[in-house]
């Protein structure tokens, strides 16, 4: 049971809680049995699992006496999702703020960023993070420069990480040991693998101590990080430079922040993702989870699945009961309009409604193709005013039919007998409910008749496939056999 809704005071209150879902869909189409359970991090206030480490620091910064309402400047070099998530609490307690990111991050972060009342400063990508041209130098330059400026430092602010030892991984182990097993979701009571990409390295560190230390130490850690960033252990993983660039923001950099933990034992294992596959696996959220998730949450799964088909995970892979949890860290909102999105998302292969939505749109409006003698393509068919004596075949959809396949053909046989007729592969395809002897249709079908579901003839090339015994009845509801 959900707890009661209450009135938060601010948008600080919406920070968190986010929701733990199965992703079942999705681990049934990699062939897994253990439990996928996916932390969705965009549902958060600012939409990003960033917004509780801003929260964090800034209220850290106050009780420590370092922030003035209406003096203090608040600067700080980031991707954009603690940009965003600072400058949501400088809106909301009065600081000034400004935001300093590479030219990569998209044009939506910045537009939020500006929206809530931050000054955003760009610098170039390619900027080694020690240049003075990078997002950090040029922020320290800021706070050295303009009065009351002050960096709260992501990358060495020790409530990084303590923001998601003391949120982010009891939420997540709470939700596991509140669900209890049932025969259709066994469940070890445990989080027993854990999966979080890597920028400042705050986030799968401080989750990590919250699990190893209060619930699992022996859960698996599993630390993923970009091709073309040097976060992995061993070094080995990162290749010996020059490390090529990847597109995906927000996770990987070209040094080590002091949050990430080399802890020995609390990150076991890391695993390296590319573009191609963050970008895939962020699809198949979307397609299969309706989850509108980010190009860092699609490396967290991408990383999830190659390390589950690998020698390591197998075991976990295929062992019901597992829990294995994958950080998913922001929304698609923030690259709705980049190239990679837009190209998944407008390039996509059509669904067979496509076709359907096709020959609807192409008929005169208000004319019905049965009723005013039209073949499915909208062409008309010569009937000689009896529509049972034409027996040429003619295309016609099957909506919700057989699976990836959109067409068929109707075949004449002559006058009032007639039968669907279908490739043989098509046919045997169709999910089936039961099967009709051939001879079942072999008497005539009147003109007009309607059944449910309609019944298939297997067919090879026009003719009856050698061998074929059966008729496929597919499930459908219903549907109206017209010719």
């Amino acid at each position: 049971m959900s707890p009661p809704a209450v009135v938060l005071d601010s948008a600080l209150g919406a920070v968190g809680n986010t929701p733990l879902i199965r992703l079942d869909r999705l681990a049934h189409h990699e062939g897994l049995k253990c439990n996928l359970l996916g932390k969705l991090e965009y549902t958060s206030a600012g939409g990003s699992v960033k917004d509780r480490i801003a929260k964090r620091m800034v209220e850290a910064a106050e009780a420590e006496g370092k922030l003035v309402p209406g003096k203090s400047v608040v600067i700080e070099p980031t991707s954009g999702n603690t940009g965003i998530g600072l400058a949501m609490a400088c809106a909301i307690k009065g600081y000034a703020v400004i935001i300093v990111m590479p030219q990569k991050m998209s044009l939506e972060k910045e537009a939020a960023l500006r929206a809530l009342g931050a000054e955003v400063v760009r610098t170039p990508t390619e900027a080694a993070w020690d240049s003075p041209e990078s997002h950090i130098g040029v922020a320290a330059r800021l706070q050295r420069e303009i009065p009351g400026g002050i960096i709260l430092d992501q990358y060495r602010n020790v409530n990084n990480p303590l923001a998601h030892e003391f949120s982010t991984g009891p939420e997540i182990i709470e939700a596991v040991v509140n669900t209890p097993s049932t025969p259709e979701h066994p469940s070890s009571g445990k989080v027993d693998v854990l999966f979080a990409g890597a920028g400042t390295g705050g986030t799968v560190s401080g989750i990590a101590k919250a699990i190893k230390k209060a619930h699992n130490p022996d859960c698996i850690v599993v630390g993923v990080d970009p091709v073309g960033s040097i976060l992995a252990l061993p070094s080995s993983l990162n290749g010996t430079g020059p490390w090529e660039s990847y597109i995906v923001e927000g996770i990987g950099y070209d040094f080590v922040p002091e949050v990430l933990s080399r802890e020995p034992g609390l990150i076991n294992h890391w695993v390296k993702t590319n573009d191609k596959d963050a970008f895939a696996a962020v699809r198949e959220l979307m397609r299969r989870e309706g989850t509108l998730v980010g190009g860092s949450s699609g490396s967290s799964l991408a990383g999830a699945l190659a390390w589950l088909r690998s020698d390591a995970g197998k075991e976990v892979a295929q062992t019901e009961g597992k829990n294995v949890v994958v950080l998913l860290p922001d929304g698609i909102r923030n690259y709705i309009g980049k190239d990679w999105f837009l190209k998944m998302a407008l390039e996509a292969e059509p669904t067979p409604l496509a076709q359907i939505i096709k020959s609807v749109l192409a008929r005169p409006t208000g004319q019905d193709q049965h009723a005013n003698g039209l073949k499915a393509d909208g062409t008309k068919r010569a009937t000689n005013g009896d529509p049972c004596n034409d027996l040429d075949a003619y295309t016609f959809l099957l909506p919700g039919l057989l699976a990836g396949v959109g067409t068929g053909k109707i075949s004449g046989f002559g006058a009032h007998r007639n039968a669907i007729s279908l490739p043989l592969r098509s046919a045997m395809e169709c999910s089936r409910s039961r099967a009709i002897p051939v001879n079942a249709i072999n008497n005539a079908i009147a003109c007009g008749d309607t059944f449910s579901p309609p019944r298939i003839r297997a067919t090879h090339g026009g003719h009856r496939a050698s061998g074929a015994s059966q008729v496929v009845q597919c499930t459908v509801s219903s549907y109206a056999y017209y010719v």
